[in-house]
């Protein structure tokens, strides 16, 4: 992968990089389409164990920011949807 557009994005070293892949998330297109809360849950499914820290570099990585730059009520934002996100895939396990 020595083309590896992920790995060009802010905020995405190696292993993130690697982890999205394994969720079939393969360029900044592919991680725009599912955004940080679908993408972050993605690889948490696929049984890695990514911080919430990952959710907040892949959405600075949306924005060209480093994560810790991101403003406090969009990291709320992202927390909440999240949540929201989580509790759905409960109640469908049901």
């Amino acid at each position: 992968m020595i083309n590896d557009e992920l790995l060009t994005l802010r905020n995405l070293g190696k292993t993130s990089a690697q982890w999205l892949h394994a969720t079939g998330i393969h360029s900044r297109d592919d991680l725009r389409q599912r955004g940080p809360v679908e993408a972050y849950c993605a690889v948490r499914a696929r049984g890695f164990r990514a911080s919430k820290s990952l959710m907040f570099a892949i959405a600075g990585a949306l924005e060209d920011v480093h994560w810790n730059e991101l403003p406090a009520d969009y990291k709320e934002q992202l927390r909440e949807q999240l949540k929201e996100h989580q509790m759905s895939a409960h109640s469908r396990r049901d």
